[in-house]
This record gives structure tokens, C-alpha cells and sequence, in this order.
């Protein structure tokens, strides 16, 4: 070897080179959210009936979170803080847009719901805007639901918008199939199927935005109602159902029904489809050799529909789904991949919030937090680099509405194992502890007082702090009329 070139290896030994993030090309951000989906509705979460394995193969190659939570048991509040990194109650976004306004309330319940906001402020920075202004190309497909002309993706951080309106669901044209007739996103080749459409956009934009940082937020209509997919998608779970032993089977409820199995076939065949689309968008960074320099994102909005609308999924054990504070309303599927960072294969023990996203992507994008803006998410990269639990803290729900799906108005606070509910209109409180009981079947209210006056005082802290609007009794209410919450 020349003397020069030893000398050269000799500095090298002495002074090793190290490559700070900053100095690191920027982390691009692919994240999806599935509407509707169910903790339990992924194989990698233990379904048998439903078919994921793109998505499993995501979580093979990265990180699983058996606790993470949506901000809230509906769509549209969860989606406005993952936004701003905040709680619904701060933005007063608490129900999905388009439900009733109090003034306008018709059913017969104890309460009336509390007023909510109809559009996410543009007075609140948003995860979208926070990367533009750092040199991030910026694209949305899907659903939006955070307001309407004026308030769109387009106004609120993002380059592209395909498909977001103010719409909860694909509700025009042939809803899942094209024509979409959806204002926001021109119409394919008749027969042309949404969540495949979405992902191939999706694709588009990165392979175009391949040299510089992007974050693509791809917020699936899937799997939300209705309750269509495609035709060899059922024909294929109709046969596998018809080779289960049992199907169709509901508990109670109270004052629903909910259902105790997965054996949905149009609902599978829509969790297939969706899965197939994120497969997509994942080969789409492979094959542009952006898979190591990309922090991949799956989560849903609140837990599966189980109790209404055609109940198509179970999230056993977990209790309940959509539209309640049990735990199958509110608990997620979350995965992330970021090879060199996230170790291949693991589980995550951390409690993930939705507020927590928009400082986990600053962080993992080498950018300063916004703490004035994501006020009550932390990150989590810490954990994701070292494989250990982000310190636990308390978290919490206030959903002072009565949803489509039973459920009513309440609160709740997790915090360690413990979890408290106060409901509203009943004036009841329930404590249950998750790692002995996570099907919340034992109230331990009565037989553990302490637990209960120390988490209520939490909670109701909490509420002060973010300014949380509650129900109000209904001067209306006729208590002999049976079935009010129906």
C-alpha cells in the first residue's frame, strides 16, 4: 500500500467519521390509516379469517404496538389530532362531522351531545404544513372529513389532494368502484376499485418525488361502510366461511348487539383489498431503493364497527368497537418499518396515542419539535431506535356524544393498568384492569375506591387543562319511552 494511502487509513483509525442525522439525507414519511379497522382485523393481530399479508410482512420487517389507541371511538376527531399532534377536546372536533348538532338533537336520550367544531381551524399547524415548511413534498389520498371548501387537505399543508372532501365515506357514484363522483378525485376506468386507485396515486407521487423528502399521508376510505368490495374477493370468503364450524355469532351488548366472530365475507374481502393497496405503495419504495431512508406508518381511526351498521367484524377480546370508550372502540393496530432503526420483528410495549405521530415524525425527520403545536403528543423514537417502552403516562378519552353505535356519552383515562369510565347521562363509573381483565368484564369500582378517586381526579384535570365541552341534560327526555339509546 502507498505510504500516502497509510497515512490516510491511520487518520481514519484516529478520528473515525461520523454521520450525524443532520447531515443524513431526510427521512421520507409514508403513513396510512384504515378507516374502521379493527385492532384484532390484521393475521399479524391474530385474525384467521381475514387475509393480510402485506401488512404482515410489514410488521415482520418492523415494529408491532399491542397498545396503541385512537384519540377517540369515531372518525373525525381522531383524524384532526393525528393533524395537529393534539387532543379532539383542543381543537373541538369531539364527533364525527355531520352528526347532529345539539340544537338539531331528535332522539330521545337523557343527555343532549355537546356542540362540536364542523371544520379543523386553520389556525392550527398541521403535521402537513410543519413538513412543507421544511422542504417536504406533501400528498393526500383518501378520506379528509375535517371540513369542506376552505378547509381541505389542499388548505391545510398538502401539494396534492385525491379525494379529500368533507365526505365520511365513499358515498358518490358507484362508492367503491369508479365513477366515484367524488369532487376531489376524476374518475377512472369504469369498474376501477378506490383503494387500489389511491395506492396507485400514491405511487405516482413518490416515484416522481424520489429525489427530494415527501411525506404521503394515504388515509383509506377502506374499510369503512358501505359494505362493498370486490367480486372475487367474496367469492373467496364465502367458501372459507363455509368451511367454519360456526358463524354469525352476537353477544349482548347493552342495548346492541355485537358480534363475537370475524366470518364477514364483503368486510374481508374490503380488508384484503386494502391490504393489497398498502402492498402496493410498499413495493412502489422498494423498487426505488427508498425502503431504508423511509419510515413507514399503519394505524386506524378508532376500533371495528361491531355493534351497528351491518356489525361486520369482532374485535374480541377486546370489548365492544366503534363509537364506545371499551376497548375495542378505542384500541389500534400500529405498525411501523424503518430498517437500520426499527429492529425487524419486534413488539412494542409502549401506549401510543394519536397525538403522538406529529412529534414522532419531526423527530424521526431530524427536525426540531413543535411542542406549541403537538402540545399532548411525545415522540417515540427513543423507542423505536431502542426497542424499550416510551415511559408510560396517563391518556385520555372525553366523547360527550352519544354515537351511532350505542355507545353514550362518557369519559376515561388509562394510565399504567388501570382504566377508569365515567358515562355521562348514567352518572356510573367503571374500573377495570387491563393486563388481568383486557375483555373489560369486572367493574372494580366498588372494591377498589382509591383507584378510582385518584384516576377520576386525573381525568378531571385533564379536562380542565384542554377545555373539554360536556353533554347537558335534555329537558325532553321521556325516561318511559323503551329503547331510548337505540
Amino acid at each position: 500500500m502507498p505510504v500516502f494511502y497509510r497515512i490516510l487509513a491511520f487518520a481514519f483509525a484516529l478520528f473515525p467519521v461520523s454521520v450525524s442525522r443532520s447531515e443524513q439525507p431526510p427521512t421520507n414519511i409514508v403513513f396510512f390509516v384504515v378507516d374502521d379497522l379493527g385492532q384484532r382485523d390484521l393475521g399479524c393481530y391474530g385474525s384467521t379469517f381475514y387475509e393480510t399479508p402485506h401488512l404482515d410482512r410489514l410488521a415482520g420487517e418492523g415494529v408491532m404496538f399491542p397498545n396503541a389507541y385512537a384519540a377517540c371511538p369515531v372518525c373525525s376527531p381522531t383524524r384532526a389530532s393525528i393533524m395537529t399532534g393534539q387532543y379532539p377536546q383542543r381543537t373541538g372536533i369531539t364527533d364525527y362531522i355531520g352528526a347532529a348538532q345539539p340544537d338539531a338533537w331528535k332522539r330521545n336520550t337523557p343527555h343532549l351531545p355537546a356542540r362540536y367544531n364542523e371544520r379543523l381551524a386553520l389556525e392550527y399547524v398541521t403535521l402537513a404544513e410543519s413538513l412543507k415548511s421544511h422542504g417536504y413534498s406533501t400528498f393526500f389520498a383518501g378520506k379528509w372529513h375535517l371540513g369542506n371548501h376552505g378547509f381541505l387537505p389542499e388548505d391545510q399543508g398538502f401539494d396534492i389532494n385525491l379525494g379529500g372532501s368533507e365526505r365520511g365515506g365513499p358515498y358518490g357514484g358507484k362508492k367503491y368502484f369508479s365513477p366515484y363522483g367524488n369532487p376531489k378525485l376524476p374518475d377512472g376506468p369504469d369498474g376501477e376499485h378506490l383503494p387500489d386507485r389511491l395506492a396507485t396515486e400514491a405511487s405516482k407521487f413518490i416515484a416522481a418525488h424520489r429525489d427530494k423528502p415527501f411525506f404521503v399521508y394515504l388515509p383509506f376510505y377502506s374499510v369503512h361502510t358501505p359494505l362493498i368490495a370486490r367480486d372475487d374477493l367474496i367469492a373467496k370468503y364465502e367458501k372459507k366461511r363455509s368451511q367454519l364450524t360456526q358463524h354469525d355469532v352476537f353477544g349482548d351488548e347493552p342495548p346492541r348487539k355485537v358480534r363475537l366472530t370475524q366470518d364477514h365475507a364483503v368486510y374481508a374481502g374490503m380488508v384484503e383489498a386494502m391490504d393489497q393497496a398498502v402492498g402496493k405503495v410498499v413495493a412502489k419504495l422498494d423498487e426505488l431503493d427508498l425502503t431504508e431512508n423511509t419510515l413507514v406508518i399503519m394505524t386506524s381511526d378508532n376500533g371495528g364497527l361491531s355493534t351497528s351498521e351491518g356489525s361486520p367484524t369482532s374485535n374480541l377480546p377486546l370489548r365492544a368497537g366503534k363509537g364506545w370508550l371499551y376497548e375495542g372502540g378505542i384500541r389500534t393496530s400500529l405498525i411501523m418499518r424503518w430498517p437500520g432503526v426499527i429492529s425487524p420483528g419486534t413488539v412494542n410495549e409502549s401506549r401510543v396515542i394519536s397525538p403522538d405521530y406529529f412529534p414522532t415524525v419531526l423527530d424521526a425527520a431530524g427536525l426540531p419539535l413543535e411542542p406549541e403545536h403537538h402540545k399532548d403528543g411525545v415522540s417515540h423514537l427513543s423507542s423505536l431506535q431502542s426497542g424499550e417502552p416510551t415511559p408510560s403516562r396517563p391518556l385520555f378519552w372525553h366523547y360527550p356524544h352519544y354515537g351511532n353505535q350505542g355507545g353514550a356519552p362518557g369519559a376515561a383515562v388509562v394510565d399504567g393498568d388501570w382504566k377508569l369510565i365515567e358515562w355521562f347521562d348514567s352518572g356510573t363509573t367503571e374500573l377495570f384492569h387491563l393486563a388481568a381483565d383486557p375483555g373489560e368484564t369486572i367493574n372494580l369500582a366498588e372494591r377498589e375506591p382509591r383507584h378510582v378517586s385518584r384516576l377520576r381526579q386525573i381525568l378531571h384535570t385533564w379536562q380542565n387543562d384542554v377545555g373539554a365541552v360536556p353533554s347537558t341534560m335534555n329537558p325532553e327526555f321521556d325516561g318511559t319511552k323503551p329503547n331510548w339509546r337505540k
